[in-house]
C-alpha cells in the first residue's frame, strides 16, 4: 500500500461555475470605488484612543527590521496585515508594490485564534484547500495544485520529503508569520510550482526583556503548555537570544489516538561591528501519536451506497503509529555596504525523519449486512531525508537616467538525501477483517520482514537576478530570471531558464494596477506504467489585477485575476509501475483560470479582518482535473478590540465555506465511479479578556455549530471526517 503523498487528483463532469470575470470586475470596481471612501475615513480617525495595553498598528514600520531582509515582523503589531515582504522577488516590497497574490497570517492572528499548527494556519488562509488522507497526512491545495515547495526565512526546502516526515505537523509557536505567494514561484525557488509557496519566517530576539508563558486546555484531553524567553545576551545588547519550549498533549476526536508533541527553539543574533549582523539557530520538533490511522473509511459499501461510521471511528490498529521529528540549523550573516547595498548569506541544515508501524482497515467494501469485504493494509517504514541548502545574494539601488533603481543577484545550492527502509507483515499474518461494524484495532503488531530499501540523492542549484526599475512615477517595472539545475535518479535537467516579469502601475494613492508573467518547470518523480518518470510538467502564469492600501498600509486589499497553462500533468492511470506502486499519466494543455479577492487588516481603529474569495477552474480538453479542491471558497476571520468602560475585552469569530468537490473512487463492482462531498459552511468564534498589562486569558471554539463534514481521496476511494466542534481555554502571563 502506497503512503507517499505526493498525489495529483483526476478529472469528470462539467459543473455549473460562478462568472468569475463578472464577479471578479465586480469587486474591483467595488475597490475601486472604496478608495475616495478610506480617504475619507482615514482623516476621521487619524489618532484615536487605545487601550493602553495594546500596541498601535500604525507601529508597523517601527517595529524592529535590522535583523533581516525578509519584511516587517508582525509580532507585537497587533495588525491581521503585513508591513513588508520579500517572498516573491528578495526585494523587500509592500503587499502594493508585490505584482503576485499573497496571503500572510501573522503573529496577532494565530494568537487571537489559536492557530498553534501549520494545518491550523493553512485553513484560514484565504486560497487554501486541504485533503486530508489520515491522522497523520494533510495535502495543501492552491489554484489547483498541490503546494510542494516550501521556506523557511526564505530558502527553499521542497515540502516532498518521503512519507511525510513532519512538514505539515510544525508547530506555530516559533515563528512570527507564515507567507503563502500564489502562482509560479520559479525565480527564488529553483522549480516553478504552479500553485503556491508556504514561506514561514522565524520569530526574532528582541532588543529588550520580554517573555510569556502560556497554559491551556481543551476538547478530548487537549493539554498544552508554551514558555518563550527573549532578550539581551551582553551588557551593551549587541549578543540577543531567543528561547520557544512547547509540550502538548492531545487525545483527538478518533478513538484510541493520542498525540503527544514537543517543540524546541533557539536563536542568537550578534552585532559583528555596526553593519554586520550574525544569526545562529536551531529547532528541534517531534511528533509522537498513537493509534494512527492509514487511509481512511472506504467510502462506498459492497451495494455502492455512502458507508457511514460515526465521526469517532478509527480504522487503525491500537499499535499503529507515524512518529515523525524535524530537526533545523540554520545561519545567517549579514553585511551592509554604503548607499544602501547588503550582502547576505543563509545556511540551512534540515533533517525530517519518521519511524511508521502502521496497521489499518482500510481496503475494500464494507458488506452493511456482516460487514465482511474489507482487508488490512500493513507496513512499517524507518527512515529520514537529510536537506542542507546555502542561498548567497547581493541587494542594493542604483541611478540610472536620473532615478533610482533596485537589483538583486544571487545563486543557490541544494542537496537532499533520503534514505529508508521497508517492511511487510509475513505472509501467513491474517489480513482480512472479519465485520468491519465492529472494527475495534484490537490486533497483533506483525513480526516484520524487510522488503525493501530506499537511497536517493537529489540536487538543486542556481543563479537568479530581479531589478525593480523606475520607469515613471507611477509605474515599476520588475524583471528577473533564475537559470535552474536539478538532478536526482533518473532525472537531470540543467541550464533551464526560468523567467519573471512584473509591473505595477499605481492608479492614485491608493490603488494600483499590475500584471505578472512567470514560468512553471516541476521535475516529476510520478513513474508511468514502464517505470519511467514522466517528463518535468512545464507551462506558463498570468495574473493581473488590482491592490489598495490604506491607512497608511494597515489595510490591504486585492483582486486577482490569473490563467496557468502547463503540460505533462500527472494523473493515476489506473495501473501499477513495476514496483508495484501507482502509475501515472502525463495530460497535455491542461488550463487552470480563476480569481481571488481578499482584505486584511483594520477596517476601524480596534476592528481587524482578514478574508478572502477564491474560485479556479482546471480543464482538460473540456473535462475538469484537479477536482479535490473545491472550486469556489471563502474565508473570513475578525477579531474587535473595545475600549473605554470595556477595555481589554476582545470578541471575534470566522467563517469558512467551500463548494462541493469530487473525484473518481473504485466502484465495488470493478471500474469507477464519481463521488461528489457536499458544501459546506463552519463556523469559529473567540473571546479574550486583557485582565492587566501581563495576564490574560480566552476562549475559542471551533466548527461552532459542529457540522459534520468530509474530504475525499479518490486514489484510496476513502474519505476522512472533519473535526466536530471542539472548544479550548488559555491563559498568558506575561513579564
Amino acid at each position: 500500500m502506497p503512503v507517499e503523498s505526493r498525489l495529483s487528483p483526476v478529472f469528470p463532469p462539467r459543473t455549473r461555475g460562478l462568472p468569475r470575470t463578472a464577479l471578479a470586475a465586480a469587486l474591483a470596481g467595488a475597490l475601486a470605488l472604496a478608495a475616495p471612501i478610506a480617504a475619507c475615513a482615514q482623516d476621521a480617525t487619524a489618532n484615536p484612543a487605545r487601550d493602553p495595553g495594546q500596541p498601535d498598528p500604525t507601529d508597523l514600520d517601527k517595529i524592529e527590521v535590522k535583523a533581516n531582509q525578509l519584511g516587517t515582523l508582525t509580532e507585537g503589531s497587533g495588525s491581521y496585515t503585513p508591513g513588508t515582504i520579500a517572498t516573491a522577488t528578495r526585494l523587500v516590497l509592500t503587499p502594493r508594490q508585490t505584482p503576485q497574490s499573497i496571503s500572510v497570517i501573522g503573529r496577532q492572528e494565530m494568537d487571537d485564534f489559536g492557530l498553534t499548527g501549520i494545518d491550523d494556519v493553512m485553513r484560514v488562509t484565504p486560497g487554501i484547500s486541504i485533503v486530508t488522507y489520515d491522522s497523520e497526512r494533510t495535502e495543501y491545495y492552491a489554484r489547483g495544485f498541490a503546494i510542494q515547495n516550501f521556506q523557511y526565512d526564505g530558502i527553499p526546502m521542497q515540502r516532498d520529503s518521503a512519507f511525510s516526515a513532519g512538514n505539515t505537523l510544525s508547530d506555530t509557536a516559533i515563528y512570527d508569520r507564515i507567507e503563502v505567494l500564489k502562482g509560479a514561484t520559479g525565480l527564488l525557488t529553483g522549480v516553478g510550482d504552479p500553485g503556491a509557496t508556504i514561506n514561514l519566517i522565524r520569530k526574532k530576539p528582541t532588543r529588550a526583556f520580554k517573555g510569556q508563558i502560556g497554559l491551556g486546555a481543551g476538547s478530548w484531553d487537549e493539554y498544552r503548555g508554551e514558555i518563550d524567553v527573549s532578550g539581551p545576551l551582553s551588557e551593551s545588547g549587541r549578543v540577543r537570544g531567543r528561547a520557544v519550549a512547547v509540550r502538548q498533549d492531545k487525545h483527538g476526536y478518533s478513538e484510541r489516538y493520542q498525540r503527544d508533541t514537543s517543540v524546541l527553539y533557539g536563536i542568537l543574533e550578534a552585532d559583528l561591528g555596526d553593519d554586520s549582523l550574525l544569526t545562529v539557530g536551531a529547532d528541534y520538533q517531534n511528533s509522537d501519536p498513537r493509534g494512527s490511522s492509514w487511509g481512511g473509511i472506504p467510502l462506498l459499501d459492497a451495494d455502492g451506497g455512502f458507508y457511514r461510521v460515526p465521526r469517532s471511528f478509527n480504522n487503525g490498529a491500537d499499535w499503529s503509529r507515524w512518529r515523525q521529528y524535524t530537526r533545523t540549523g540554520f545561519a545567517t550573516l549579514e553585511h551592509r555596504f554604503g548607499d544602501g547595498w547588503i550582502a547576505k548569506l543563509q545556511l540551512n541544515h534540515q533533517v525530517n525523519g519518521y519511524d511508521a508501524a502502521l496497521g489499518a482497515a482500510a481496503a475494500g467494501h464494507p458488506d452493511p449486512r456482516d460487514g465482511s469485504g474489507v482487508s488490512l493494509w500493513l507496513g512499517k517504514y524507518v527512515g529520514e531525508t537529510v536537506a542542507n541548502a546555502a542561498d548567497a545574494y547581493l541587494s542594493g539601488r542604483f541611478g540610472w537616467f536620473g532615478r533610482e533603481h533596485e537589483v538583486v543577484v544571487g545563486a543557490s545550492v541544494s542537496r537532499k538525501h533520503w534514505t529508508g527502509t521497508g517492511y511487510f507483515a509475513p505472509a501467513d499474518y491474517p489480513q482480512q477483517v472479519a465485520d468491519y461494524r465492529r472494527w475495534n484495532g484490537d490486533i497483533a503488531e506483525p513480526a516484520w520482514q524487510h522488503g525493501f530499501d530506499n537511497d536517493q540523492v537529489t540536487r538543486e542549484s542556481g543563479a537568479y537576478v530581479v531589478g525593480r526599475f523606475d520607469l515613471a512615477d507611477p509605474f515599476k517595472l520588475i524583471l528577473g530570471s533564475r537559470i535552474a539545475n536539478y538532478k536526482t535518479d533518473g532525472i537531470d535537467e540543467s541550464g533551464v531558464v526560468v523567467p519573471y516579469a512584473g509591473a505595477v502601475y499605481d492608479l492614485n494613492a491608493y490603488l494600483s494596477a499590475y500584471a505578472s508573467y512567470g514560468t512553471i518547470f516541476k521535475p516529476q518523480s510520478e513513474q508511468d506504467e514502464r517505470g519511467r518518470a514522466l517528463d518535468p510538467r512545464e507551462g506558463e502564469n498570468y495574473e493581473l489585477g488590482l491592490k489598495g492600501e490604506f491607512f497608511d498600509g494597515r489595510l490591504n486589499a486585492s483582486a486577482a485575476l490569473f490563467r496557468l497553462d502547463q503540460d505533462n500533468y500527472p494523473v493515476p492511470s489506473g495501473g501499477k509501475t513495476p514496483t508495484g506502486g501507482d502509475a501515472y499519466r502525463a495530460l497535455q494543455g491542461v488550463r487552470t483560470e480563476g480569481y481571488e479577492l481578499e482584505l486584511s487588516g483594520e477596517l476601524r481603529p480596534g476592528w481587524q479582518v482578514q478574508a478572502g474569495y477564491a474560485h479556479k477552474v482546471a480543464r482538460q480538453n473540456g473535462a475538469k482535473v484537479s477536482t479535490l479542491e473545491p472550486e469556489d471558497q471563502f474565508s473570513a476571520h475578525s477579531s474587535y478590540r473595545f475600549d473605554g468602560a470595556l477595555a481589554g475585552l476582545t470578541v471575534g469569530g470566522g467563517a469558512r465555506w467551500q463548494s462541493s468537490s469530487f473525484g473518481p473512487v473504485g466502484a465495488p463492482g470493478g471500474g469507477t465511479v464519481e463521488h461528489r462531498t457536499r458544501p459546506y459552511w463552519l463556523l469559529d468564534a473567540m473571546l479574550a479578556y486583557r485582565f492587566d498589562e501581563k495576564l490574560s486569558a480566552s476562549l475559542n471554539v471551533d466548527n461552532l455549530l459542529d457540522k459534520r463534514y468530509y474530504t475525499i481521496f479518490d486514489v484510496y476511494s476513502t474519505y476522512t471526517w472533519g473535526e466536530p466542534r471542539s472548544v479550548r481555554v488559555s491563559a498568558t502571563y506575561r513579564f
